[in-house]
C-alpha cells in the first residue's frame, strides 16, 4: 500500500441547489472493500447526471457516497480483500456509482480499465461513463451494426461525441442533431456523417431526405417527451429506439399502430443503478472489443475544458450553459 492520508478534499454538498453548493470540504479517505481498489484521482469526468443529483432529483443508489462523480482516472494506491497487490501502482480509469469529485475514490476492480499510454489521465477520466452508456445502449440494446444508420440527439454532448466516434470506428453512418450552426460544424468536424440544426430545421424532414425516405435503423434519444413520436417518424422498418434520458419530458404519446405495422422496438436503460456484475460484464466486453482501438490511439474522447476540483461550481455552470463540445473534466 502506498502512503495514503486519512483525510481528503472533496465536493460533497449538504443541500441540493445551484452550482454554488459545490464547495470543497474535507472528508475521510474511503477504504476499499472486498474486490475494490482505491484510486488517487488524477482527473474526474463531469456528467449530466451529476447536475441532476446536485439539484436533488437523482439521489445516489443505497449505500453509495453522496459525493458526486461517476468516472475517474488515476493511480491505484490501495486494494481491498480479494484484489492482488500487483494492481497497486497501475494507472486505471473506472466507472463508479459516485465519489469522483474527490482526491481519492473507491472503485470495484471489475469496473476498471487500464489506462494505455495513448491516453492522458484527463482523457481516460472522460471515457468510462459515456463509453459504457453508448456501448450498452447503441450497440447492445440497439444492435447497431456495420452498414446501418443511427440518429443521435445531442451531438455535442459527451454522449453524442462518443457515439459519433464509436459509429465511425464500427462502420455505422451517424446523423446527429445540435442547437446551432457552430455546433453542427463541430459535429461534422468530429466525424458525424450528417448534422442537423434542430432550431432551424425539422429533423424529421431532413432525415427523410438524407435516407431517401427509408429512415434510420437506430435512434439514441436523451430528450424524451414529444421527441419520441417524432423519432418514430424517422425510423426505418424494424428500427430500434433507445431512450437514455428524458430532458424534454418523462411522458410520451406514441402511435401504437405504427410500432406494430413497422415492427419497431422501443427500449431504454439507465446505467448507474445496474449492479456490479452487469458493469463488470460490460467492462470485460469493452476490454476486448473497444479498448484495443483506444490503446492504438484510434479512439479518444473529445475534451471541452478542464477545471480544478475547487472550481466544480464553474464546471457545472459551463455544462448548464450548453456551450460545451465534448467532455468537461475536473482535475484535483
Amino acid at each position: 500500500m502506498k502512503s495514503v492520508p486519512q483525510r481528503m478534499t472533496a465536493i460533497d454538498p449538504e443541500v441540493p441547489g445551484g452550482p454554488e453548493v459545490l464547495v470543497p470540504v474535507e472528508r475521510p479517505v474511503p477504504l476499499p472493500g472486498a474486490g475494490e481498489v482505491l484510486i488517487r484521482v488524477a482527473a474526474a469526468g463531469v456528467n449530466r447526471p451529476d447536475v441532476v443529483q446536485r439539484l436533488g432529483a437523482y439521489p445516489p443508489p443505497p449505500g453509495v457516497t453522496s459525493i458526486p462523480g461517476l468516472e475517474v482516472a488515476g493511480e491505484v494506491v490501495a486494494v481491498g480483500a480479494d484484489v492482488p497487490t500487483e494492481v497497486i501502482g497501475q494507472p486505471m480509469c473506472a466507472l463508479i456509482a459516485g465519489g469522483g469529485y474527490a482526491e481519492y475514490a473507491v472503485a470495484p476492480l471489475g469496473q476498471c480499465l487500464t489506462v494505455p499510454a495513448a491516453l492522458s489521465m484527463v482523457e481516460a477520466a472522460a471515457m468510462p461513463e459515456t463509453l459504457f452508456t453508448v456501448w450498452t445502449n447503441l450497440f447492445e440494446r440497439g444492435y447497431a451494426r456495420e452498414g446501418e444508420t443511427a440518429l443521435v440527439h445531442g451531438g455535442t454532448s459527451g454522449i453524442g461525441t462518443m457515439a459519433i466516434s464509436l459509429c465511425n470506428l464500427f462502420g455505422v453512418t451517424v446523423i446527429v442533431t445540435a442547437g446551432s450552426e457552430d455546433k453542427v460544424a463541430a459535429c461534422r468536424a468530429h466525424g458525424a456523417d450528417h448534422a442537423i440544426n434542430y432550431k432551424t430545421e425539422d429533423f424529421v424532414e431532413r432525415i427523410k431526405t438524407i435516407t431517401d425516405g427509408r429512415g434510420v435503423d437506430i435512434v439514441l434519444d436523451m430528450v424524451g417527451g414529444d421527441y419520441v413520436a417524432r423519432n418514430i417518424k424517422c425510423m426505418a422498418d424494424d428500427g430500434r429506439h433507445v431512450s437514455i434520458a428524458a430532458q424534454g419530458g418523462m411522458l410520451a404519446t406514441v402511435p401504437v399502430w405504427e410500432i406494430m405495422r413497422r415492427r419497431l422496438t422501443l427500449t431504454g436503460s439507465t446505467l448507474r443503478a445496474r449492479d456490479e456484475a452487469f458493469k463488470t460484464l460490460v467492462a470485460d466486453e469493452l476490454a476486448g472489443t473497444v479498448w484495443p482501438h483506444v490503446a492504438a490511439g484510434k479512439l479518444k474522447p473529445l475534451i471541452d475544458r478542464t477545471f480544478s476540483l475547487a472550481d466544480a461550481a464553474e464546471a457545472h455552470r459551463h455544462m448548464e450553459s450548453g456551450a460545451h463540445m465534448g467532455k468537461i473534466v475536473l482535475v484535483p
